[in-house]
Parts: C-alpha cells; sequence; structure tokens
C-alpha cells in the first residue's frame, strides 16, 4: 500500500519505529513474530513489543495465535482488516499503476490478458511459508488495503464456501476511469494468491461494486481454517 501522507503529530504511526513496523508487515501480507519482526528491523525484541502494543492499542495491529505442531503457539501480530494508517482507508495508487505498467509491458490487452498479468502478480505477492487457510488469504487482502470481513455460510449451508466483502477500494479513483481493467487486475490477483496460498481452492463469484461505496464480494470454495468474523 502507499504510504499514508501528512500523518498528524498524535497519530501513532508518526513515530518511525512503529511506521516501520506497519510498512514490514504489510510487505509480509501474513502474521509476523515479535522476534521476527526486530530482527528484520535490527532492534531490541523488548522495545519492538511496546510498539507493537501501543499500536494494538490505536486498533492497527492485533495479536493472533500462529499453529504450530509442539508448544504453546507464540504470539504473532497481523494488521486489523479495518486498520486506517493516518487515520484515512488504505490506498495502493502506486501499486496499480506499476503493475498495469508490467501488464502493458507484456503485452496484455482487454480484461482478460490484464487478469492473466494479475494472477501471477497474486503468486508472486503471497507469502511463501504461509499456511493454507482462510486466515493467510484474509490477511494477504488486509495487506493489500482491501479491509475484508468474512460472511461464512448461513446456517451450515455450503459449508465449504467462504466470503470475503471488502470494505475498502485502494484504486478508488482509477477504478472510476476503467474499472473493467482494474477489476480484472484484481480478479487475478485474487487468483494468484490461491494458487499460491490454496492451491485446490477455486474462486466461485467475483462481484464488483461501486468504488466509492466498496463492498465488493469474493466467494470461493475449498478454504480452510475459516477466520471468525
Amino acid at each position: 500500500m502507499d504510504s499514508p501522507l501528512g500523518i498528524a503529530s498524535d497519530d501513532v504511526l508518526a513515530q518511525p519505529t512503529r511506521a516501520r513496523l506497519f510498512a514490514l508487515l504489510e510487505e509480509m501480507k501474513r502474521p509476523a513474530g515479535t522476534v521476527e519482526l526486530a530482527h528484520a528491523l535490527k532492534l531490541h525484541p523488548n522495545g519492538v513489543r511496546i510498539h507493537l502494543e501501543r499500536m494494538e492499542r490505536a486498533e492497527l495491529v492485533q495479536r493472533v495465535r500462529v499453529r504450530q505442531h509442539r508448544g504453546r503457539p507464540p504470539d504473532s501480530w497481523r494488521i486489523v482488516p479495518q486498520a486506517r494508517p493516518g487515520g484515512s482507508a488504505p490506498r495502493a495508487y502506486r501499486d496499480v499503476g506499476r503493475w498495469l505498467a508490467r501488464a502493458f509491458r507484456a503485452g496484455a490487452r482487454g480484461p482478460t490478458g490484464i487478469e492473466a498479468t494479475g494472477r501471477q502478480i497474486g503468486r508472486e505477492l503471497a507469502p511463501a511459508d504461509a499456511p493454507a487457510s482462510a486466515e493467510a488469504f484474509e490477511t494477504s487482502l488486509t495487506a493489500l488495503g482491501f479491509q475484508p470481513t468474512v460472511e461464512p455460510a448461513v446456517d451450515g449451508r455450503d459449508s465449504d464456501r467462504t466470503t470475503f466483502r471488502l470494505g475498502n477500494c485502494p484504486y478508488q479513483d482509477v477504478v472510476k476511469e476503467n474499472q473493467p481493467i482494474i477489476c480484472a487486475l484484481h480478479k487475478g490477483i485474487t487468483r494468484g494468491l490461491l494458487d499460491a496460498l490454496a492451491p485446490d481452492a477455486k474462486v466461485t463469484a467475483f462481484d464488483p461494486n461501486d468504488p466509492d461505496r466498496a463492498g465488493c464480494t469474493i466467494e470461493i470454495r475449498g478454504l480452510e481454517g475459516v477466520p471468525t468474523p
């Protein structure tokens, strides 16, 4: 996502280390432990933990428990789906501009060609060591700025279906110029993420909405570990 601009002096991310931590979690697109984050930034874990707890109180990150084979799972951290860095919904205009330039350079024409390039990009964006789960997919959507929420199947019907409703369009203004192309890029990225995170899962519906109101939905079958809404 684009870095938030014009951050107010009382904003939690106005502090440089916290801004770096948030940006690192965006880049990783998966939960990460305190020690791992501290190592990546060459800082002491105790200091990093204090910053993360401050970001948690500001509802920018949350603790999660990452499953492991033995022992009590350690605390890890991920971006809250509804996080508003800098007080505003995330925007990612530089990302979409770079991806479209790549598609056109490769000779992609029309929604089908753009979607194919987006699928390649999605495979590259997916964290290599994330578990094959709905939570990992949700975390990747969050890192891309879509602010997803999960709508589980009603009354147990279609129990293998998971619907993600997107609360934000990080490409809002660009979509208004050419929605079919931008949504094709996003659909391709979605399919590429699944190729890497959950190869057996399938996108069964992809319904765009007005970018000003957001609310696009993605329906997927075959995801495991549906996160709690």
